[in-house]
């Protein structure tokens, strides 16, 4: 009796479109929810109060991981792994609330560094396995014609934002153009400030629609 043929194995799981596109490993991803509540953006900034309370001295804490996380890569090659989580958590709660008061969500950020795949906004930045240890020394400096378009992106994002109060007032609605234009310059201060800590030694795009 002939011996049975063994089944072929199963084809590989398709590549992911993000990572076969070469996107930006440090990502901002939001969703338009359609319909708002008309006045809620009137005091979305008084009740953010808590959290920007909580994260003034979270970010003393990042303050102190990047000093540290500046001689460890220096001396080790290598972002300490429960430092980098934990900067990349308080860029998470950060950009969250700043997505709530600017209009890119009505849902209440959770006061957590987690990642929470419920949150309509959410970060990811990827642990680097090596960084190389001349990075924190010039960092800094290759980032600055990113970080100063970014910061200009960041004063429209201000304005449009400010318009789409009174949109959001009469239609109870955010156009997808006003949203992106909010979104889109988020992105490009987190890709700045995600460099600049050495939590990603690829430059950031200069290019309006990467995630």
């Amino acid at each position: 009796m002939e011996a049975a043929t063994p089944a072929p194995p199963p084809p590989p799981p398709p590549p992911d479109p993000a990572a076969a596109a070469g996107a930006y490993p440090v990502r901002l991803e939001a969703h338009n929810q359609g319909e708002y509540n008309r006045f809620l953006p009137l005091i979305k900034w008084l009740l953010a109060l808590p959290h920007y309370i909580v994260l003034l001295f979270i970010f003393i804490g990042v303050a102190v991981s990047a000093l540290i996380g500046f001689f460890a890569i220096i001396i080790t090659g290598r972002w300490p792994r429960g430092l980098f989580d934990f900067c990349v958590g308080a860029l998470r709660w950060c950009y969250r609330v700043q997505a709530y008061v600017f209009l890119l969500t009505d849902k209440y950020p959770p006061f957590s560094l987690e990642d929470d795949p419920s949150y309509p906004v959410r970060v990811e930045i990827p642990y680097p396995e090596h960084v190389d240890r001349w990075r924190p020394l010039v960092h800094w400096l290759l980032i600055l014609p990113y970080a100063f378009v970014a910061a200009i992106l960041m004063y429209v994002a201000q304005i449009v934002a400010f318009i789409g109060v009174f949109v959001i007032l009469f239609t109870a609605k955010l156009p997808q153009g006003m949203f992106n234009l909010i979104l889109n310059p988020f992105r490009w201060q987190l890709r700045a400030g995600g460099y600049h800590l050495w939590m990603v030694t690829k430059y950031p795009p200069f290019d309006w629609d990467e995630g």
